[in-house]
């Protein structure tokens, strides 16, 4: 792929890319901002000229603009009674920009942006933005009217194909940014690496500040199909190490990294990249001149955390607003103009809850059209189910919603393979609990039910492994669960999520039966695998219907990412799911559900139901 010289690229005598960014992604002009307020004057203490100002952040937002859950046709809520979208996050925008001056901010996102809900999903795949005059999709509508300055890419940004990416980078007003999202011929940026923005002070001199993207090397196994020839994703600490020294000599008095990367240093991915996942807090350890991270991907809330750089003793502060705009981070900047520069005294960061505020209805009004489309969409009948399913207990019980998804799977992977060479091998799926609150009613069943159970776009693969891989494989899995010793009593609530493993990093296989001793250490827990009543055999060969995030590497577990892929679809598991059920007209879990597994202690199973 080419070097993306589009609207955001100037020239640069340092690295020919992305230099002059300034005019086309930095500060409003001055007709357009308010005067000047407090945080831009003189603070009369006798220690030189000062300016404040203030660096907004939201990060995996995911699609989401209205503070609305799709899957369940209502206002969003949860437990904390958060609120979600970029409705929400546009009143806390106007609100700060009221109180510093429109002048003094600048609004930045770390990533994860186009994929998420349905109403992102709609505009990707059923009314296209790619389509000749195609729409314009809903994310870049609101985050162009909210006046972003710059957001990272996310990994997710490449699940629905560097084309949607490419269309949707041309209809945004401001940069999508990866330093280290490269062209894999050339080796050159794909995109911006970084965007300059210039600050007018009352004081003269304007101050510089760019912003350096960052994104998740992770891409390139989880979007493999997608990036593979295409772009490759070198490690965030060495691009920032690369950037850092000349957006300093370019004249940055400032360095703010919007980071797609958790910050807590874990999860590389072995043999196939030597990169770390979660590498925020090292690029802050191990790269000078950086003042502060907006962290992303990780869906945790850090209001303000403080990293100390190795080489300088200067302490980075970082802060990752939790996902989907339920939170917005605020970088308060103090600059003193001191030998012929400003230089950052100081930076704190707190966030700002997004279930204070009301909705923008600038926002809400300008993508209501849109939001009804998807309403209907997402509410239309496509079959019936003889039972209502939960998967309220899918993280701890063998439960038929699971098993729906894994049925599905397991039938198309042999409708797939049927009349070749691996046609008479067993066939097994994997799947996860994406949601503890999916479900399916009795009745009828619309999209938005079966898209429920899937919320990613992950499509199905077919792998060859071997018995003692398929155990090993699950004694990974099971590390997810507490050790719990015998005789005392459980507490559901308190078995899974050892080590903070997400519920998406474990799998249930469908296909054999197997017991999991919780009392057991972490590596010795599978027992009694078997396969149609008999003991599986170490050399004995089974075909597993797996999802391409998994296949890729994802969650690192064993065996998979090497072993043979026999078949792959490009079609999203989710539109399987849907398409199965408008075929069959009606669920029925006796016809697939089973208790295959199950949790025991010494031997005694945990749960009696």
């Amino acid at each position: 792929m080419p070097l993306n010289r589009r609207k955001f690229l100037g020239t640069s005598a340092v690295t020919g890319v992305g230099a002059a960014l300034a005019g086309a992604a930095g500060a409003p002009s001055a007709a357009a901002a308010p005067a000047i307020g407090p945080s831009g004057h003189d603070s009369g203490r006798g220690h030189g000229k000062r300016y404040s100002f203030t660096v907004l952040g939201t990060t995996d937002l995911h699609g989401n603009v209205f503070n609305w859950d799709y899957f369940t046709d209502k206002e969003f809520d949860d437990k904390a009674h958060n609120d979600v979208g970029l409705a929400k996050i546009s009143t806390l925008v106007n609100q700060v920009r009221e109180e510093k001056g429109r002048r003094n901010t600048l609004l930045i996102d770390a990533g994860d942006t186009i994929q998420g809900t349905q109403l992102s999903y709609y505009y990707a795949k059923i009314d296209p933005i790619t389509a000749e005059r195609g729409p314009v999709h809903p994310m870049a509508q609101a985050m162009n009217a909210i006046g972003y300055d710059a957001a990272a890419l996310g990994n997710h940004e490449f699940n629905y194909g560097i084309p949607v990416l490419r269309k949707f980078e041309e209809q945004c007003d401001f940069p999508l940014l990866g330093a280290n999202a490269l062209d894999a011929k050339t080796q050159r940026p794909a995109f911006p690496p970084y965007s300059m923005h210039r600050l007018r002070t009352p004081h003269g001199r304007a101050v510089r500040v760019a912003v350096l993207g960052l994104t998740n090397p992770g891409i390139a196994l989880w979007d493999k199909a997608n990036v593979q020839g295409k772009m490759v994703f070198p490690g965030l600490e060495e691009q920032a190490a690369k950037w850092v020294p000349k957006l300093r000599s370019m004249g940055a008095d400032v360095v703010i990294v919007s980071a797609h990367s958790g910050s807590s240093g874990t999860s590389s991915y072995g043999d196939q990249l030597p990169y770390i996942e979660n590498a925020a807090a090292l690029v802050a350890e191990q790269v000078p001149g950086i003042d502060a991270i907006l962290v992303g991907h990780a869906h945790t809330e850090i209001p303000e955390y403080f990293v100390t750089n190795k080489e300088t003793g200067k302490r980075v502060v970082l802060s990752e607003p939790l996902k989907w705009g339920q939170r917005l981070t605020l970088f308060d900047f103090d600059l003193v103009w001191a030998k012929g520069r400003w230089t950052v005294e100081k930076v704190a960061a707190k966030v700002l809850n997004s279930n204070v505020v009301a909705e923008d209805p600038r926002i809400t009004g300008l993508l209501g059209d849109e939001h009804e489309k998807v309403v209907a969409y997402v509410n239309q009948v496509i079959g019936t189910s003889k039972a209502a399913m939960s998967t309220a207990e899918g993280p701890v019980k063998d439960v038929p919603i699971i098993d729906l998804i894994s049925h599905v799977q397991a039938e198309t992977v042999k409708a797939a393979l049927a009349g070749g060479e691996w046609a008479k091998l067993p066939v097994l799926s994997q799947a996860s609990c994406f949601s503890r609150t999916a479900g399916i009613p009795a009745g009828e069943v619309t999209i938005r039910d079966a898209a429920g159970l899937y919320p990613f776009e992950n499509t199905l693969e077919a792998r060859l492994i071997t018995g003692a891989q398929l155990k090993e494989y699950l004694e990974y899995s099971a590390r997810y669960y507490v050790r719990t010793p015998a005789g005392g009593p459980v507490d559901p609530a308190k078995l899974t999520n050892a080590e903070g493993i997400p519920d998406y990093n474990y799998d249930a296989v469908y296909g054999v039966s197997y017991e999991i001793d919780i009392a057991k250490p972490v590596g010795s827990r599978i027992a009694g695998l078997s396969f149609d009543g008999k003991p599986v055999a170490a050399d004995a060969q089974f075909v597993l219907a797996v999802n391409n995030y998994r296949a890729s590497g994802g969650g690192n577990f064993p065996h998979v990412p090497g072993a043979k892929q026999l078949w792959a679809d490009s079609d999203e598991i989710r539109n399987t799911i849907i398409t199965w059920v408008q075929e069959k007209g009606t669920i029925d879990p006796a016809a697939f559900a089973s208790v295959e597994w199950k949790l025991t202690r010494d031997g005694t199973p945990v749960f009696t139901d």
